[in-house]
């Protein structure tokens, strides 16, 4: 099986700053469930974001969907707008991602940007709010809703596109634990489809439930275990 990411002796740091990630080295196959463990500040969100084609290593390499990530790359069809719509990235903060006036908004947001057709749109819409149990948060502000429906509502708008790979930074933090039960039922279910997840977390008691594979990063930014 071809790997879907391949992280080659990369290292990262932010202007004016150690290096936050240093040397690490892995790869993840399609359908996998993925931890990134450690410490705040051991570098798990960065790494993300790195994955995401956020930002780019200083040195060493990241390999997605077979094409060596770079700035350049993401800005060329039909790679960029491929690597966008297979990898959606589920931020800690939802508040950080939703920006339009209303719920339905939010979710063509993303197919219009695809050029999909307007019924087509419609349509997802439509079965992802049902997906996820928030047609009745329609017409409303994201701006009104509870921390746990922001966070379906970002959710959402990252499975209408149908992307193969999520990837979660702390998705259960600030949830009341009913609404933590909900996104992890969701989450199984997603996998069970064949979507693959990574999940930086620091709640150890979630990791069965979010994860197969655990990596651990050091506090001196390195990754020091990986592992079932």
């Amino acid at each position: 099986m071809d790997n879907l990411f391949v992280i080659e002796n990369i290292t990262f740091a932010y202007p004016g700053r150690p290096a936050c990630l240093e040397d690490v080295s892995f790869t993840v196959q399609p359908g996998e469930r993925l931890a990134l463990l450690g410490a705040n500040g051991s570098g798990k969100s960065t790494l993300l974001h790195l994955l995401d084609g956020l930002y780019f290593p200083a040195a060493g390499s990241i390999t997605a969907l077979g094409t060596t990530l770079t700035e350049s790359a993401l800005e060329r069809p039909p790679f960029g707008p491929h690597f966008r719509k297979e990898v959606g990235f589920l931020f800690q903060q939802s508040d950080a991602q939703l920006f339009c006036a209303g719920v339905e908004e939010e979710l063509a947001f993303a197919p219009l940007q695809l050029r999909w057709p307007k019924e087509e749109i419609r349509a997802r819409i439509d079965e992802t709010l049902a997906r996820l149990e928030i047609a009745h948060l329609r017409d409303r502000a994201p701006q009104t809703l509870s921390a746990g429906e922001q966070k379906r509502v970002a959710l959402a708008s990252l499975l209408i596109v149908n992307p193969s790979v999520l990837l979660l930074d702390e998705p259960t933090a600030g949830l009341d634990p009913r609404s933590q039960s909900i996104l992890l039922e969701l989450l199984e279910s997603l996998h069970a489809d064949g979507m693959t997840l990574i999940t930086a977390t620091h709640d150890l008691t979630l990791v069965p439930h979010l994860a197969d594979r655990a990596l651990v990063m050091s506090e001196d930014h390195h990754l020091v275990a990986d592992a079932p």
